[in-house]
């Protein structure tokens, strides 16, 4: 199933994001982990994409949520710190952007071909609660 594209697996079809035991996912750097080649870290999904997740680190309180849920492992932690979006993984599916807690969302979605400096620049401001 080495070269299998997306379009070509049988309907149900399981795929293993790693080969054989996963390991201590936790403790070792993605770029390390024993991926499938059917992974989506190791077979780009970023062509599915229409709108992107923009990240904007003044927001971020590094609680990890968006790595947990990324289906595509495509959130960039280091030391428990969010550092960036794996764009070339990355499908566009919004997970990352509904799990987060922050006021505002330390990520949001946006046009695919939109400017990523333009819109942190117009990134909305903290909402005051009702008292």
């Amino acid at each position: 199933m080495a070269n299998t594209g997306w379009d070509e697996f049988e309907i149900g079809a399981m795929l293993r994001t790693f080969e054989g035991e996963a390991g201590d996912v936790v403790r070792t750097l993605q770029e390390d982990r024993n991926y499938t080649q059917n992974s989506s870290f190791s077979a780009s999904v970023a062509d599915w994409r229409i709108e992107k997740p923009v990240f904007n680190k003044d927001y971020c309180i590094d609680c990890q949520f968006c790595w947990v849920y990324c289906p595509d492992i495509s959130i960039i932690s280091r030391d428990k710190k969010m550092i960036g979006i794996d764009m070339d993984h990355c499908k566009g599916c919004g997970i990352c952007v509904e799990v987060c807690p922050t006021n505002p969302k330390s990520l949001l979605m946006f046009p695919e071909k939109a400017d990523e400096e333009t819109e942190i620049a117009q990134w909305p401001s903290k909402e005051e609660k009702e008292k």
